[in-house]
């Protein structure tokens, strides 16, 4: 589902629709990995009571990471890792150039602890009468809790 994401769309989705930007990493002349950003906005109702203090009730900037894929070749290299810390970075930039209180995320069932293991917190989600969460899971990060590098 990600190749054919990024070799279909990544592309399109950056050069002619403008709404999205794929970075990738690359190893050995090879591509390991990739991950693609867009803009989105949250409410503070999205999230947990902790993260509401001091923020304005209405529409905020936030960094959407769309996709992260490392492949099977390149798997406990630390791919994913950069990525994702290359995400932050432009996420900080990000803040300092147009404003982004957050980097989100829909996380698929299977990549949950990898995001948990950096932060990442489920956003409040009314479910009705439903005990599970919904697939994927609505994931975000404040952005005071990303470490500049």
């Amino acid at each position: 589902e990600l190749d054919r994401f990024f070799q279909k769309f990544a592309g399109q989705n950056q050069f002619r629709l403008h709404i999205g930007s794929t970075y990738v990493a690359i190893l050995a002349d090879e591509i390991v990995g990739f991950v693609t950003l867009s803009a989105t906005s949250i409410t503070i109702d999205d999230l947990p009571e902790a993260s509401r203090k001091r923020l304005p009730n209405y529409p905020l900037p936030a960094l959407r990471l769309a996709r992260l894929a490392v492949a099977q070749s390149a798997r406990g290299q630390s791919i994913g890792k950069l990525l994702l810390r290359a995400t932050f970075a432009i996420a900080h930039e990000l803040a300092d150039r147009t404003g982004c209180v957050a980097v989100v995320v829909d996380a698929k069932e299977n990549a949950i602890s990898f995001y948990e293991k950096y932060g990442f917190e489920p956003f409040e989600i009314i479910t009705g009468n439903l005990a599970e969460r919904p697939s994927p899971v609505p994931m975000f990060l404040p952005l005071g809790s990303i470490p500049r590098e």
